[in-house]
């Protein structure tokens, strides 16, 4: 337990932080599951469009601070890639 305000402050600051980073995270895990799994049942319209979703989102993070820039650029990348192979 914290002995002084300011650390208890940050526990709670903490806490708060770390529940909206997961968030962010496990929706960036379930839409890049969505193009994944659109690019296995070789579904060109619904991996496009899972994709142009994908890709917004991960900007957004970008502008929330919860992925480096290189890091969504990456996964974007990667997704790209398999839905241009269908």
């Amino acid at each position: 337990m914290a002995n002084h305000k300011s650390s208890a402050k940050r526990a709670k600051q903490t806490l708060v932080k770390t529940e909206r980073n997961r968030f962010y995270k496990t929706r960036i895990k379930n839409i890049t599951k969505d193009v994944l799994s659109a690019v296995e049942a070789n579904d060109k319209e619904k991996a496009t469009v899972a994709m142009k979703t994908a890709n917004k989102y991960m900007h957004h993070c970008i502008a929330k601070g919860i992925l480096k820039k290189g890091t969504a650029a990456r996964k974007v990348s990667r997704l790209q890639v398999k839905v241009n192979a269908l």
